[in-house]
């Protein structure tokens, strides 16, 4: 089970509740799409991670842009995933930026609202934020290996799916 979450937004700990830390705690993998703020944060999800992949977002302090890209791309699946925390040019740019990576899957934050586009070649999802939801429900995604994609769903800390999506050729 693939894990993604995005701005964090804290001081220290990874802000993990409810379904957001079960979830971490069964994941084979956790993706984080950048605004951790401080180095300790960063260091909480490296400890409690099985496997931790992330981008710095721009409210991180100079010693997490230092350690994480802007961007990366990696494979989760069979689904190749383009990960940043955010583009100019919005959901455009997302897929263009995933186009150029071959990705079948952007994962972006930012904005703190959970979102689905799967309209396009590209699948756009931002994971909302489990901690510092800004006006949106704490939020969080989760996506598992199906028929060569990977199924996905947007769940609440309380353990609510309130958007399923496929990516890739389920």
């Amino acid at each position: 089970m693939l894990v993604v979450l995005s701005d964090t937004h804290a001081a220290d700990g990874t802000a993990l509740v409810g379904a957001a830390a079960e979830a971490v705690d069964d994941a084979d993998l956790v993706v984080h799409a950048g605004d951790f703020t401080t180095e300790a944060v960063l260091e909480s999800f490296y400890d409690t991670a099985e496997e931790f992949r992330a981008v710095h977002g721009n409210a991180d302090n100079q010693a997490v842009t230092e350690r994480l890209p802007e961007a990366t791309t990696l494979e989760y699946g069979g689904v190749r995933i383009a990960l940043t925390h955010r583009r100019r040019g919005g959901p455009t740019g997302l897929a263009m930026f995933g186009r150029e990576r071959g990705a079948d899957l952007v994962i972006s934050g930012h904005t703190h609202r959970p979102r689905v586009d799967d309209e396009g070649a590209v699948t756009l999802l931002n994971p909302g934020s489990h901690a510092d939801p800004r006006g949106a429900r704490q939020s969080f995604a989760v996506l598992e290996p199906k028929d060569g994609g990977l199924a996905g769903r947007l769940v609440t800390v309380d353990g609510e799916t309130f958007d399923r999506f496929d990516v890739g050729d389920t």
